[in-house]
């Protein structure tokens, strides 16, 4: 069956609206004849109030994007550029891959389809994230074990020394073994991290994170702390106590930052947020929650950013390089995980988590 001329436009619009790829066409000015629901998603703009208006400058910054367009004008060569990073006007920057061909139909001379690459990045600097972090925590955990198998033995050993040593002046070395025996057994059960799995149940995350923000008040009265949650947001399935612990030492690191390197005003600001479509690690959710801990201390140095969430990795000499890799490891039990952003004046630490029920046993729902 033929479509008719109608029907047959009807059906490309269809597809163009389908499309995940954006596609725009472009007159000879460069302004925007054209954009598909992608490419408006993109843009961050509805196509009633860019239609007519010059396509962003961030596209032509570079010298050699501006002289292919002016080819592809002029000359009628398409192109392609690859992981191009493009400030749009509302100082969002993206990364794409773009290819421009020439066109002729009305007043559309060039037709542009856009890829977005910002999730595919994210999501394979996730996947690397995770691998890494089952592999450090593997490693961890096999060396953890190792070291208290002999602890007791030695704790005990020195306990029978200390009953047969004949000078009570000598038992001073004795409890020092002891209690070193004790430091590194501690020490062996934070490395374990997490002994049982969570308890899944429907809380409040605004709670938990009151709750945090008290317990942190006392220990450091001169850091500002800023508000700005989502109250509209529901419930979400998670073990309290595990998400207390996770919370407690993001903020502390936090805090401890800001005091440790003093800047004028020390401010850590907790932020809640829903985001839709987000993928953590090999599983898409429809909506989840983001929870922002950020602090406006001097960052992160550049060195410790690729092994932040390893264990026995700390900025700060009197860290045990614990806290971020036993946080992870709690959070990847929630199916989700621990984002960090950081430059000199912000620090951002991003917890995601899905508002799903988790499918295990003993959840429940108030």
């Amino acid at each position: 069956m033929s479509l008719t001329p109608h029907a047959d436009r009807n059906l490309h619009q269809r597809l163009l609206d389908h499309l995940s790829t954006a596609v725009v066409l472009l007159d000879a000015h460069f302004c925007l004849c054209y954009l598909n629901p992608a490419a408006e998603m993109l843009l961050g703009s509805s196509a009633q109030r860019v239609l007519g208006s010059r396509l962003p400058d961030g596209f032509f910054t570079d010298p050699e994007a501006r002289s292919a367009f002016e080819r592809c004008l002029t000359d009628g060569h398409p192109f392609t550029r690859r992981e191009a990073h493009i400030v749009l006007p509302s100082a969002q920057e993206i990364v794409v891959d773009y290819s421009v061909s020439p066109l002729q139909q009305g007043r559309a001379v060039m037709l542009m389809e856009i890829i977005p690459l910002d999730r595919m990045l994210r999501i394979a600097r996730e996947e690397g994230l995770v691998h890494a972090h089952q592999a450090t925590r593997a490693l961890v955990r096999g060396v953890a074990h190792e070291i208290k198998n002999p602890l007791g033995g030695i704790r005990g050993a020195a306990q029978l020394l200390e009953r047969e040593l004949p000078d009570p002046a000598l038992r001073e070395y004795t409890r020092v073994i002891i209690g070193e025996a004790d430091r590194l057994q501690v020490l062996a059960d934070r490395m374990l991290g997490p002994r049982r799995p969570p308890q899944f149940c429907w809380l409040n995350i605004h709670e938990c994170l009151e709750h945090v923000r008290q317990l942190v008040l006392a220990e450091f009265p001169a850091v500002a702390w800023v508000r700005d949650y989502d109250t509209s947001l529901p419930d979400i399935p998670a073990d309290r106590d595990q998400l207390v612990q996770v919370i407690l030492n993001l903020v502390r690191n936090a805090a401890q930052a800001l005091t440790e390197h003093p800047v004028a005003t020390p401010r850590i600001l907790l932020r809640t947020r829903v985001q839709r479509q987000t993928t953590i690690g090999n599983l898409r959710h429809r909506m989840i929650v983001r929870l922002d801990i950020e602090d406006n201390g001097p960052g992160i140095v550049d060195e410790l950013r690729e092994t932040l969430f390893y264990p026995l990795v700390s900025g700060r000499a009197q860290g045990a390089g614990l806290g971020l890799s036993i946080a992870q490891s709690i959070v990847s039990q929630h199916q989700a995980l621990i984002e960090c952003h950081s430059e000199p004046g912000r620090t951002c630490f991003s917890v995601l988590l899905p508002m799903e029920a988790p499918s295990r046993e003993g959840e429940h729902r108030p």
